[in-house]
């Protein structure tokens, strides 16, 4: 299956804003931007929940991915490679996103995250902090490239995340607060090549998977 050619933007679930009762963080959840960016289609290639996109009939009809052209772009590599490096950040971010939150130390965020994410995990993870809570949390991932922008520069991946575990507990007692289990939702991310390096910087949730 190809990927298809869209103009610039994506993926990326939710919001950025907790649930009350039993609320994870945006890490257990994957809760990563805010309402308003969820079920908007803009010109300028706004994402919308259900994988379409600003002027998306401007793909090309045979559905081929176009070669990376964007600008800093490695000009010698396939687009089967671009999509290789692209699922790697994407698994890092993973990784780091956990470790983030179990840590209460959003700075290795910077290494694999752009705005507008990177502030609103950022400040998730700092208020978390604040209330002297942490989080833990055991995510099944299952991505996949399924589109990306025109000239190339960005990238979406569609993500069936299952959350076996996600648990509060306090920083000082260690005692467990709260939490919850078995929620599995399919996420859309966005992937832009910044700084030489994929970094996720939009994300949304669609449908149960």
């Amino acid at each position: 299956m190809h990927s298809r050619s869209v103009r610039s933007s994506p993926a990326g679930i939710g919001h950025a804003v907790r649930k009350r009762a039993g609320r994870a963080p945006l890490a257990a959840l994957l809760i990563l931007t805010c309402a308003s960016a969820c079920g908007g289609s803009h010109a300028n290639g706004g994402f919308n929940p259900d994988g379409k996109f600003g002027n998306a009939n401007n793909a090309p009809p045979s559905g081929l991915p176009p070669s990376p052209t964007g600008p800093g772009l490695p000009s010698t590599m396939t687009p089967k490679q671009v999509d290789a490096a692209v699922i790697q950040a994407y698994r890092k971010f993973q990784q780091t996103y956990q470790q983030v939150y179990t840590n209460n130390d959003p700075s290795p965020l910077a290494q694999v995250a752009a705005d507008p994410l990177l502030t609103k995990v950022t400040n998730d993870v700092e208020a978390t902090k604040a209330k002297g809570e942490i989080w833990r949390f055991v995510n099944i991932s299952n991505p996949r490239v399924y589109a990306r922008s025109q000239d190339g520069a960005k990238v979406f991946v569609i993500d069936c995340m299952r959350t076996l575990v996600g648990y509060r507990y306090s920083a000082k007692t260690g005692k467990r607060l709260g939490g919850r289990t078995g929620s599995a939702y399919v996420y859309r991310t966005g992937l832009k090549y910044v700084d030489s390096v994929w970094k996720v910087y939009d994300s949304v949730q669609d449908n149960q998977c």
